[in-house]
């Protein structure tokens, strides 16, 4: 199971398990919450009505008073009300009043005057001074039946001697209390849900900036060439900092020790014939043979420096992950500039330059690695060009690439050496001198050609050889 996933299991147990402890104490204080909240308005109301009633009461004329005409009126109302869009078209409370010895006097429902009410909490523990209050079911076997029952005192000079009890049926907040409910249960789900989608979210953009980074790792590992990732800030930023720290430090380690061993293996042979023939020289010898190993230590030393130099370019080139520039090049301007700079090598060969080029090519790159590696198979085409021969460079644009073909009438390159034309110093015998390159040119451009996202051809064709190269 990835990483991602199970940060999202984890993520999303928790969204749940604190959704559902969150619902569940919220919709459990709903009930209780809006009962109490109905119980002050009917604290509020009853002693409205003590106060109201007081002097009935007192002189003992409430029976005969008006209000048993206001209060049957009262529960006959129609209030045609719309409370939280649920309609209200009957009026609830009950109102009755007792006096100081719990006998009813006065009750809007018309069924209790003249019973003893003392008993009940909401009449006994006010007529004591106390905060009398119940909740009694109508209904013994229905726990929904209940009613509240909130008692008032009527005083006098500071003497009860009466009760007015409001009482208002549970039944009557119930479609209130299911609706905050199922609120409360769609809005919980949906942040749930939300929550959910968001730890997806995260956990897919975690999953991919991980596996870009996985990505390059492997294609490190493998030795191919990959763009680091690049990430804004944060613990993403540091560990592909440190992988491509590692990368650095690793590759540098084995690329020394590696380059280290080919250098030295291959300045064997041009050192130990500068050693032959400095060796020689101290010897008495006609002038003639004393020029000639002159001209053999001269032409060891511009070997090795040769071989230097190309180490050097190409150990730039292969440590690259990217390209620092990507600029513009005209393609017949330089290669006007690279055949200018060889014209003497043209001439002397007598050699048939053709060259077509549409106008207005141009090549997307840096400007020094690719005029490096157009350079390198001008000069190893001019290498195996006899004498008389042709040189023919095309260029042309297709699907978003350039296709610079370079052709030299020579002798075909043997099957053998065909697949090993590009390994780091493998080289054939030069037809004018019978020597060997350094044998680091066409890998050179190999490695810039893969470093821009081309593709590089060698084919023998007829009449001679052909270098294609596909470019962006």
């Amino acid at each position: 199971m990835s990483l991602s996933i199970r940060i999202f299991l984890v993520y999303a147990a928790f969204i749940a398990l604190t959704g559902y402890f969150v619902l569940s104490t919220v919709m459990k204080e709903v009930r209780p919450g809006v009962r109490q909240s109905t119980e002050e308005t009917l604290v509020d109301t009853a002693n409205l009505l003590a106060e109201i009633f007081r002097r009935d009461v007192r002189d003992g004329t409430l029976g005969q008073s008006r209000f048993n005409e206001v209060l049957r009126d009262y529960g006959l109302r129609k209030p045609g009300a719309t409370i939280w869009e649920l309609p209200k078209d009957q009026v609830n409370n009950r109102i009755y009043v007792t006096d100081a010895r719990g006998i009813v006097l006065l009750d809007s429902s018309g069924e209790a005057v003249g019973q003893d009410y003392s008993r009940w909490n909401d009449v006994y523990l006010t007529l004591r001074g106390q905060y009398g209050a119940r909740s009694t079911r109508s209904d013994p076997d229905d726990p929904n039946s209940s009613v509240m029952h909130v008692g008032a005192p009527i005083r006098d000079q500071g003497r009860i001697i009466g009760v007015v009890t409001v009482a208002k049926p549970n039944s009557s907040l119930q479609p209130y209390i299911e609706r905050a409910e199922r609120r409360l249960l769609w809005y919980g789900g949906g942040l749930m849900v939300l929550g959910l989608l968001l730890g997806a979210v995260f956990s897919w953009w975690l999953s991919s900036a991980l596996r870009r980074l996985t990505r390059y790792a492997q294609a490190v590992s493998e030795g191919r060439r990959a763009e680091l990732p690049h990430y804004r800030g944060g613990e993403l930023q540091q560990l592909s900092g440190a992988v491509e720290h590692m990368r650095v430090q690793l590759e540098g380690k084995a690329y020394v020790e590696r380059y280290v061993h080919t250098l030295t293996h291959e300045l064997k042979s041009p050192l130990a014939a500068i050693r032959g023939a400095a060796e020689l020289l101290q010897d008495e010898m006609p002038p003639e043979q004393r020029q000639r190993f002159a001209g053999n230590i001269e032409d060891e030393s511009r070997r090795m420096q040769q071989l230097i130099e190309r180490l050097l370019n190409l150990a730039m080139v292969e440590q690259r992950q990217a390209l620092e520039e990507r600029v513009s090049l005209p393609l017949a301007e330089l290669l006007d500039d690279l055949l200018g700079a060889r014209q003497l090598a043209v001439e002397r060969l007598g050699l048939r330059v053709e060259r077509q080029v549409a106008a207005g090519l141009a090549l997307q790159g840096e400007r020094f690695l690719l005029s490096q590696a157009l350079a390198n198979l001008l000069d190893n085409a001019l290498d195996f060009t006899p004498a008389g021969g042709v040189l023919c460079i095309e260029a042309v644009s297709y699907a978003g690439q350039v296709r610079v073909s370079l052709f030299n009438s020579a002798a075909p390159i043997p099957d053998y050496a065909l697949p090993r034309l590009c390994e780091r110093f493998y080289s054939l015998p030069r037809p004018h001198t019978g020597r060997k390159s350094t044998g680091l040119g066409l890998n050179f451009v190999a490695e810039v050609v893969q470093l821009h996202g081309g593709a590089l051809h060698i084919d023998n064709v007829e009449g001679g050889v052909q270098v294609v190269l596909d470019l962006p």
